[in-house]
């Protein structure tokens, strides 16, 4: 996930290559990818489009850094492909032990190598939905959110809201008024703005901790899609979905997925109709290099709407 950061602390600290570069007064704004990041300024133009970045708005005196965090990918493992690069990898690593090439460079963090966790919908984060810590304030910090989301008339919307323990809110907003439902690097900081400078007044007035940590970001590449209210809204895209089969006197239920695009969704059965999405993993199974064969394109799969258990965008980067 690319990482946007804004901070207005007299002096800014940002790494470059395990190198801290201190930096004159002004706010300032960095774009990361990986671990290298260097001063982005606010009159270059830079094309987020299908990326997922976070924007960290924080007081002066908060001395936690914004930590990047990769986008979630499953990805699909295709019989027969090979990785050219793998042999090479091996032998400019043969002879050294993993936790030697750690502590060789003091500048790793731990947080660095943590796996992240397994989306799941409605987890506050990647799924969507709201997770609150259960503190006396996240109540009021989600409160406050609803109302700054409010206030940019329908377009833009709160697709996942979480709070911790050491007192961070993570929101994830997206844009009602495209396709993608994706925002783009100027609602991410629009929103940020406004919302920091509502929680810095529920700070003056005791509604919630001094120096909350505040991390904004898109929903993400492969966000998850809300069944059922988002199914229709995104019809046209190609869809990872996980789903039971149904249970009968024969046969066990199982759980299956596919890379599928919806045909069309019976509100009233309350059924979904799929069919194959046209992409790399499932045009390989006619044979590496054909594209999807005639059987495979009237191929369907009918699905009740509760069986579905997991469906989000699919992207072939």
């Amino acid at each position: 996930m690319n990482l946007i950061s804004s901070t207005s602390r007299p002096w800014t600290r940002l790494r470059c290559g395990g190198a801290v570069i201190r930096t004159p007064p002004r706010v300032s704004t960095a774009v990361g990818f990986s671990t290298l990041s260097f001063p982005f300024y606010p009159h270059l133009l830079l094309d987020v489009s299908g990326r997922s970045f976070i924007a960290s708005a924080k007081k002066k005196n908060s001395r936690s850094e914004p930590v990047l965090k990769p986008s979630i990918t499953d990805e699909v493992s295709v019989d027969g492909d090979e990785d050219d690069g793998g042999v090479e990898d091996e032998i400019l690593l043969e002879g050294f032990e993993s936790d030697e090439l750690i502590e060789d460079d003091e500048d790793y963090d731990d947080e660095y190598f943590d796996e992240e966790p397994e989306t799941s919908a409605g987890d506050g984060a990647g799924g969507g939905g709201i997770c609150l810590a259960g503190t006396a304030w996240d109540k009021k910090a989600l409160q406050i959110a609803e109302e700054v989301v409010v206030s940019f008339d329908g377009e833009l919307g709160i697709y996942a809201f979480k709070t911790l323990l050491n007192a961070t809110i993570q929101v994830r907003i997206e844009r009602l008024t495209n396709k993608s439902g994706s925002p783009d690097m100027t609602d991410i900081e629009a929103f940020s703005r406004k919302y920091r400078t509502q929680l810095d007044e529920a700070e003056a007035n005791g509604s919630i901790p001094a120096n909350v940590s505040l991390e904004v970001s898109s929903p993400g590449v492969e966000r998850v899609v809300r069944i059922p209210e988002d199914l229709e809204r995104f019809k046209d895209r190609n869809l990872y979905v996980k789903y039971v089969t149904e249970i009968t006197d024969t046969v066990p239920s199982s759980e299956l997925d596919g890379i599928f695009r919806l045909i069309s969704f019976d509100t009233e059965a309350r059924s979904c109709t799929w069919g194959l999405a046209d992409v790399r993993v499932n045009r390989e199974k006619a044979g590496k290099g054909r594209p999807l064969n005639k059987k495979q394109k009237e191929w369907r799969l009918i699905t009740p709407v509760d069986s579905l258990q997991l469906v989000r965008f699919y992207s072939e980067i």
